[in-house]
């Protein structure tokens, strides 16, 4: 018998014929068909680097950026550019999917580290990204990164840390943290292309203690807004987009905007475990690769250890607060209903 297709469930795949169809308009009538043939390498890499974007709290650019800086050896405001560039696609996407699909998200994480990303992308844009040379970049970007798949690996399997589905308790504070970190991966992302994701996600898991299920999709949304931003002021406000990057993203727009979808789909109904395996995994190999890749000499292995050793004091803060947290929270819970108890026993007494 003929099913009839849920609307919900095909929605993204419009959305993948509109956009190649605009696509191929538009790449027609500005004469970039050679972009294909020049920038296949990056099509292959995005493959897996949108399939990641969709499926995890890494953006497509913590894929596209180590490639591009490690093995292909394009300079490093390029491979942020282009990373932002193709987000901006590939993760709005995923974006739509998850929305669809109806996938849990923290509505409030979206919104204060959305503003703070807003603010901080800009920031690192103009001023943070001219700070860092080329090598230090790419370091930077692994060494945060590894920092962080340590403390997500200490709290699931070394200290087994319980989950919520949802924040209770929200306050100024909260808001506060979040509008910071916000800012501060905004920054992030203005160096090597994403940062608001990590660190919103290691925000919500570690703070709020919010389940990887939750985190992850919220974290896409905000890359996804994050990455539009960062593409409006490099093309629209700065105007300093490279045409090398203009012809990676015209190479990879028709494949980013199906393994993103797909990559939000396939994750859906794994276990928070499985997802932070996968990050766990993905992250290591790209410190190792910029370990064998890059030149390092005395000073670059410092400025690494320096990295990684003040995320793990970031991080470590973090989960020591959201401890705090829970237990105040608790605490406050639990003076409540003694006062809710001993007002019903007073009124009961009254009224004898």
């Amino acid at each position: 018998m003929f099913k009839k297709p849920n609307v919900k469930e095909i929605r993204p795949w419009m959305l993948v014929l509109c956009v190649w169809t605009v696509w191929g308009t538009a790449i027609t009538a500005a004469g970039k068909w050679s972009a294909l043939a020049d920038g296949w390498p990056m099509s292959i890499t995005m493959c897996l680097g949108s399939f990641v974007a969709g499926a995890t709290s890494e953006g497509g650019g913590a894929v596209a950026f180590p490639v591009m800086t490690l093995l292909f050896r394009i300079p490093p405001s390029v491979a942020r550019d282009f990373s932002l560039m193709i987000q901006s696609v590939g993760m709005t996407a995923a974006t739509i999917a998850i929305v669809s699909s109806n996938i849990r998200v923290n509505w409030q994480a979206i919104l204060w580290s959305g503003l703070g990303g807003m603010l901080g992308i800009v920031i690192g844009l103009q001023w943070f990204s001219v700070w860092l040379p080329p090598a230090y970049l790419k370091i930077f970007f692994t060494s945060l990164w590894l920092s962080f798949a340590a403390a997500l690996f200490a709290v699931n399997w070394l200290w087994k840390r319980s989950v919520v589905s949802s924040v209770r308790g929200w306050g100024a504070k909260d808001r506060a943290l979040l509008l910071a970190i916000g800012v501060l991966g905004g920054i992030v992302s203005g160096l090597v292309g994403s940062g608001l994701d990590i660190l919103t996600f290691t925000m919500l898991t570690l703070y709020f203690r919010v389940s990887e299920k939750i985190a992850t999709p919220t974290s896409v949304i905000l890359m996804a807004s994050n990455a539009c931003v960062g593409f409006f002021w490099q093309a629209g406000v700065a105007g300093v987009v490279s045409g090398e990057a203009w012809s990676f993203w015209w190479a990879c727009v028709p494949v980013v905007v199906v393994g993103a979808p797909l990559g939000a789909w396939f994750i859906r109904r794994r276990s928070r475990h499985f997802i932070t395996a996968i990050l766990c995994v993905s992250i290591v190999l790209q410190f190792v690769g910029a370990a064998l890749l890059v030149p390092h000499d005395r000073q670059l292995w410092w400025f690494s250890a320096s990295v990684v050793a003040g995320g793990m004091i970031l991080f470590g803060g973090m989960y020591m607060m959201g401890i705090r947290r829970a237990g105040l929270w608790k605490a406050a819970q639990q003076g409540q209903s003694n006062r809710a108890w001993t007002l019903a026993a007073s009124d009961a007494m009254g009224r004898r």
